[in-house]
């Protein structure tokens, strides 16, 4: 058995959050993490700080780095709700609609709903917002479909 592409587990730093990360510092996921993630009142909260390298030419974080983002934090949400382990599920659709701008070094976070789960698949949506001094700026909102993986 192999073992998980993906470590869950309580943060030492940030009491009452769990931390969600890529084991493999190699792929492209491991540009994001690693997440926090706490799941409260059937929202699951996936946050990340944006680094110099998810920035646009404005210095404000590239729509893509936005979208990978809000794909990976789908997936940390459905893990959170106990829903997925990490492997084979796969992103069937996922729709974005550009709010606002998100600020690099400043944490953005993507607040998931579960609409619906079926025997195979997830609808999700969200928000991702980002908490700053002057208040929270909503950033982008989101709705997306996971399939579940198949049974082994």
């Amino acid at each position: 058995m192999n073992a998980s592409p993906f470590t869950y587990r309580e943060s030492p730093d940030h009491p009452g959050w769990m931390t969600w990360e890529l084991t493999d510092p190699t792929r492209f996921n491991s540009l994001f993490g690693p997440f926090l993630l706490k799941v409260e009142d059937g929202t699951a909260r996936v946050r990340m700080t944006p680094r110099h390298v998810h920035s646009n030419l404005s210095g404000r974080m590239h729509g893509g780095a936005l979208l990978s983002f809000v794909d990976m934090a789908i997936f940390a949400a459905s893990r959170g709700f106990g829903l997925i382990e990490a492997g084979t599920a796969v992103t069937l659709d996922l729709s974005a609609q550009f709010i606002g701008r998100a600020e690099i070094d400043e944490t953005v976070e993507a607040r998931v709903e579960l609409l619906r789960e079926t025997g195979r698949l997830l609808f999700l949506r969200g928000l991702v917002v980002q908490p700053l001094a002057a208040g929270e700026e909503v950033v982008l909102s989101f709705s997306a479909t996971i399939r579940k993986p198949s049974a082994r």
